[in-house]
């Protein structure tokens, strides 16, 4: 009996989903050791909880270091590889929906279709859709931030006009006072 298949979904039970992360996180830190010890190469993983806080891994002297070689071969271009290359050498959260669609078209191209294998398409389909929800996931956090700031401005004018109602109320109960006041001067007067 083998472990049934889980479906890869995004857990809704808070709890649940931070020990999940916990442990997952955890086991790619486990195989990017393995990874580095095999094969003798740099490896670094960078992680951001939910909440924003970072962990991170590095089998080299620093994380600078790695992602100083990361930015100098990104700035460089393709480095001589093809774009099949490309697809496999680098992350789909590095490359930008527009790069990946141009890789796509060209890789697509009536020439080129007949060297394309399954594998590849599959390839490039799982990046269209990392980037594609890079990009849902993306709009949806401004959508949110957008309407939390919408919220906090709701409330800071209902608090003004809350401050001026009270102002406008006091004036006018100090319009009363003095014009009864008055009124009790002009009768001790009488």
């Amino acid at each position: 009996m083998g472990r049934k298949k889980l479906e890869i979904k995004r857990i809704e039970d808070n709890s649940a989903r931070m020990i999940c992360f916990s442990k997952r996180r955890n086991g790619l830190v486990k195989k990017a050791k393995e990874l580095s010890a095999l094969c003798d190469v740099d490896v670094a993983a960078i992680f951001f909880s939910k909440r924003g806080k970072l962990y991170e891994y590095c089998n080299a002297n620093s994380m600078a270091q790695v992602l100083q070689q990361y930015q100098s071969r990104v700035e460089s271009g393709k480095d001589g590889c093809d774009t099949k290359d490309l697809l496999y050498s680098r992350n789909g959260d590095y490359l930008t929906y527009s790069e990946l669609l141009k890789t796509v078209g060209s890789e697509l191209k009536e020439p080129h279709v007949d060297k394309i294998s399954v594998a590849d398409l599959g390839l490039m389909q799982k990046h269209l859709e990392t980037a594609l929800m890079d990009i849902r996931s993306t709009k949806t956090k401004m959508t949110r931030d957008a309407q939390s700031s919408l919220q906090e401005k709701e409330k800071m004018l209902e608090e003004e006009k809350k401050h001026f109602n009270e102002i406008v109320e006091g004036s006018k109960c100090a319009r009363k006072k003095k014009v009864v006041i008055d009124l009790n001067i002009a009768a001790d007067d009488k």
